[in-house]
């Protein structure tokens, strides 16, 4: 397959959000190096990842000017020395952490390229290595939902919310979705159980109204700010756990003496890309059980709402502002 030389790619120029995300025609197209392939890139998945790295407050993210997204799927055209699979002509999906996605090629490790479930298109992909993985390490090896137990649920309209409501009630939980007034039929529609104001006065007292006192069994906390302070509150005294994994409302503190004298609850960080650093055994034992979910058609297609590459900084502002449901997507 012949290769252009350069591509359409979405520039980050500043570390001032969105707004200085920048269409440039001139990017080069990139050459995937030893255990790497090169993609093709037919949809690219939108995260809170992708506003954090525009603001600077993505931990150890990339500098300016970079070509940003993390997440995409495609068709891989070309790989590099030492890769045995995925084949071109395979359809992929995978995360660079660094960047690159937001273009037309994508260069991604073939190791962590998932291929696309037979039957699926591209774009109804996207989540499966961000989303999906994310929900499920937050609910099942660090939550530890069981049957039978509470689960409040941040953002749970969101990409990553949705697959927790749907997983969260797969394994028997009864689900507390909390969400803004116009996404309640959302989650309603996924099988949440109660659906309660996010933006309401006092989402843990009413938390506790439901659970007839006791509190949430497990928090799933993305939302930031005042929403984990309102996650601490809603969690069950001593047994509780509040499973952080999202900044997306900006940072919020936690003492010791919050801990000692306020909410005696067990707080557990979720970073994906640490985790699959540090535990890769259990980063598998998820991704197995991913794998399981997706046969059983639990874990089924995405209906992802999309936008053109160029406008990729309405995307991006859209979800900072909390004014899209579901995942988002941008179509080369």
């Amino acid at each position: 397959m012949h290769l252009p030389v350069t591509m359409r790619a979405l520039q980050q120029t500043s570390l001032d959000g969105p707004r200085d995300l920048r269409l440039i025609t001139d990017a080069p197209v990139p050459s995937p190096g030893p255990g790497e392939v090169l993609v093709r890139v037919t949809a690219a998945g939108v995260n809170f990842v992708d506003v954090s790295q525009a603001h600077g407050t993505f931990a150890g993210g990339p500098r300016p000017p970079y070509l940003a997204g993390i997440e995409g799927a495609g068709e891989v055209v070309a790989t590099g020395a030492g890769v045995t699979g995925p084949e071109p002509g395979a359809h992929v999906i995978g995360t660079a952490i660094a960047g690159g996605a937001f273009a037309e090629y994508l260069v991604l490790p073939a190791a962590a390229a998932l291929p696309v479930p037979a039957g699926w298109t591209d774009e109804q992909a996207l989540g499966l290595v961000v989303n999906w993985p994310t929900a499920l390490a937050a609910l099942r090896p660090l939550g530890g939902v069981t049957a039978g137990q509470t689960v409040l649920i941040h953002a749970a309209a969101g990409g990553t919310g949705q697959a927790a409501v749907k997983l969260a009630k797969h394994y028997g939980a009864t689900v507390i979705a909390a969400a803004s007034p116009g996404k309640h039929d959302v989650v309603r529609a996924l099988g949440a159980d109660h659906v309660v104001d996010s933006r309401g006065a006092d989402v843990a007292a009413e938390v506790r109204r439901l659970t007839g006192g006791a509190g949430a069994d497990l928090v799933l906390e993305s939302a930031g700010a005042d929403a984990l302070e309102a996650g601490l509150a809603a969690a069950k005294r001593v047994t509780g756990r509040v499973v952080v994994y999202g900044t997306a409302g900006g940072e919020a503190a936690i003492t010791n003496w919050d801990l000692v004298y306020r909410h005696q609850v067990h707080v557990i960080g979720l970073n994906l890309g640490v985790l699959i650093q540090a535990a890769p055994q259990i980063f598998g034992e998820v991704m197995g059980e991913l794998s399981a979910l997706l046969a059983a058609g639990v874990a089924g297609p995405g209906r992802p709402t999309t936008y053109e590459l160029a406008d990729g900084p309405k995307a991006l502002a859209d979800l900072a502002a909390r004014a899209t449901v579901g995942k988002l997507a941008l179509l080369p």
